[in-house]
C-alpha cells in the first residue's frame, strides 16, 4: 500500500508513520502544497497513493485546499469515484460544520486527534484498505 501522511506537527506525523509502518510505504508532506505536489508526482510515477492521512490546519495550504486540489488532479487524470485515493482527515477540529465540509470536499473518513492506531485501522478496514477481520 502507498500512503501519504500530510501533517505539519512532527509528533503527530511520527505517530501516524509508526501506525502505518507495517502496512506499506509512507511518504510525508508538511503542508498542503507539498501534499498536492507529492500526489501529482506519485501519479506521474505510476505509483498512486492508496491512502492519504490529511491534517486540516497547516501552513501554506490547509488540508481542505489540498483536498480540493487533489480531487481536481484526479479529474485531470480521469480518476473518478471509487477509483480515487482514500482520504482520512486527521485533525484536532471536531466542529460539526467542519466535519460536514470535509465530507462535502471529498474525504472518506474523519478522525479527531488524538488518533489511536485502532481507530485508524478500523477506518482503513471500512474503506477496503485492509482485509476484513475474521470475527466470531
Amino acid at each position: 500500500m502507498e500512503c501519504l501522511i500530510v501533517e505539519d506537527d512532527f509528533t503527530a506525523r511520527k505517530l501516524l508513520q509508526e501506525y502505518l509502518y507495517d502496512l506499506g510505504n509512507c511518504d510525508v508532506a508538511i503542508n498542503g502544497r507539498e501534499a498536492v505536489d507529492s500526489f501529482k508526482a506519485a501519479l506521474e510515477a505510476h505509483r498512486p497513493y492508496d491512502l492519504i492521512c490529511l491534517d486540516i490546519m497547516m501552513p501554506e495550504m490547509n488540508g481542505m485546499g489540498a483536498l480540493k486540489a487533489i480531487r481536481r488532479v484526479e479529474k485531470e487524470y480521469g480518476i473518478e469515484g471509487l477509483n480515487g485515493v482514500k482520504v482520512i482527515v486527521t485533525t484536532a477540529l471536531s466542529d460539526s460544520a467542519q466535519i460536514k465540509d470535509a465530507f462535502k470536499t471529498g474525504c472518506e473518513a474523519y478522525l479527531v486527534k488524538p488518533i489511536s492506531k485502532g481507530s485508524l485501522l478500523k477506518e482503513m478496514e471500512k474503506l477496503g484498505l485492509l482485509p476484513a477481520k475474521v470475527s466470531e
